[in-house]
């Protein structure tokens, strides 16, 4: 009994000495005078960055780049048609009204060579300028209003030849024929069918390098550029005139192309177009079939405003082509673009109508917008000086697929 006794008196001192101990480690009362807090942590510059949300800095081992700067140049690949050159272009006009007894021409773009009939048309004023120009041969061929009345047949579109049948004859030509003054093809003016194929308004498609033209960083290569989608091929209708329907003096009915000499109309997106000059370089080729590349040179740059889109023409002028009228051709420009800074594609990301790098600050990489240009051979042009940035050199990897991007404006340095 005893020794349990001492046993119990023990166990009783070791639990005292325990409580003391804890009571005299347990903090004082905050009124007594400053304390230290184990729980609490000083957060220095570093440790705040990495607190920072998800969506405004990314923790990745990934190595950083920095932009290159200098020029390039690559090759603008655009699409065009063949078309008619509009400066060797006559037209036919009536010399006089009346009605059109006979038509010779059945449809648009119908082959015709020069002296050829077009038509014949009746004119009051016609047969009463012969009455007049017999009368005065019965009464003085010799007489200066003889002269006179033969120089107004043939102001009115009468031949020498046709004069002279009427003095001989002494008969009224009641129909006055209109010939081709040269070889060509024949449009109605009143078609709806235009000579020169209209170009649609450019839309985005892949270039290529096919001119095998570098700038020693990427390869070469091409950027997006301006095409247009197949324009149509001039129709051949049936004109609208009819043997019957009167005409007036001075109406232009026919305008006759010379199929001899084409032009090449290439589209050209308007921030292209400002880097192609008159007499630029440029290689060509059908867009279907097998014909060689050719080369020539651009001879006119044309701004065009059509279905409220704005885009320019580039024109090359194709003297003794075999090409056809209507042929789409794929055409290669040069472009040469001044020294700027550039950056691989992969290290942007767009968000809707803005491009985002990833800029490391410390340890973290911060989401940042930047002014971009154009994309050639994989790497994309920065508008603004970037040259002590450190991005990353892939922004698809830093981003969380389940938070959205808060990113920094750019800032100029």
């Amino acid at each position: 009994m005893q020794i349990m006794k001492k046993n119990y008196i023990a166990s009783g001192w070791g639990g005292f000495l325990l409580i003391a101990l804890l009571t005299s480690c347990a903090p004082k009362d905050a009124s007594k005078g400053d304390h230290h807090d184990p729980g609490h942590v000083d957060i220095d510059t570093k440790m705040k960055a990495l607190l920072k949300p998800s969506n405004t800095a990314v923790i990745s081992p990934l190595p950083s780049i920095r932009a290159v700067y200098g020029p390039r140049i690559y090759v603008e690949e655009v699409q065009g048609v063949i078309s008619y050159d509009k400066r060797n272009e006559l037209t036919v006009s009536s010399r006089v009204s009346g009605r059109v007894e006979r038509l010779a021409i059945k449809y648009n773009y119908q082959p015709i060579h020069k002296g050829q009939l077009i038509m014949e048309i009746y004119s009051p004023d016609l047969a009463a300028a012969q009455q007049e120009l017999l009368y005065l041969l019965n009464n003085d061929g010799q007489s200066p209003l003889f002269r006179q009345s033969r120089q107004r047949l043939s102001l009115l579109g009468m031949s020498d030849a046709s004069i002279e049948q009427v003095i001989r004859s002494k008969q009224i030509n009641y129909r006055i024929p209109v010939y081709s003054p040269t070889d060509g093809f024949i449009v109605e003016n009143t078609s709806t069918s235009s000579p020169a194929v209209s170009m649609a308004a450019p839309t985005i498609s892949a270039g290529g390098d096919a001119m095998g033209m570098s700038d020693g960083m990427s390869g070469g290569g091409a950027p997006a550029s301006a095409t247009s989608p197949p324009p149509s091929a001039p129709t051949s209708n049936a004109v609208m005139l009819r043997e019957g329907q009167y005409v007036t003096a001075g109406e232009a009915l026919f305008t006759i192309y010379n199929a001899q000499d084409l032009i090449a109309e290439f589209a050209l997106k308007p921030d292209v177009a400002s880097f192609v000059k008159r007499g630029a370089p440029l290689v060509y080729y059908p867009t279907v079939g097998q014909q060689p590349v050719q080369r020539t040179s651009i001879g006119l740059i044309q701004p065009v405003i059509q279905d409220a889109q704005n885009f320019t023409i580039a024109r090359s002028y194709l003297p003794q082509s075999r090409l056809r009228i209507g042929e789409l051709l794929t055409g290669r420009i040069p472009i040469s673009l001044a020294p700027t800074w550039w950056i691989p594609v992969a290290s942007t990301v767009k968000l809707g109508g803005q491009t985002v790098v990833f800029r490391k600050e410390q340890d973290v990489y911060l989401p940042q917008s930047i002014k971009v240009g154009k994309i050639i051979g994989g790497h994309v042009q920065v508008l603004q000086d970037i040259a002590q940035w450190d991005i990353s050199s892939n922004a698809a990897y830093l981003i969380d697929s389940e938070s959205f991007i808060k990113k920094n404006e750019s800032t100029h340095e």
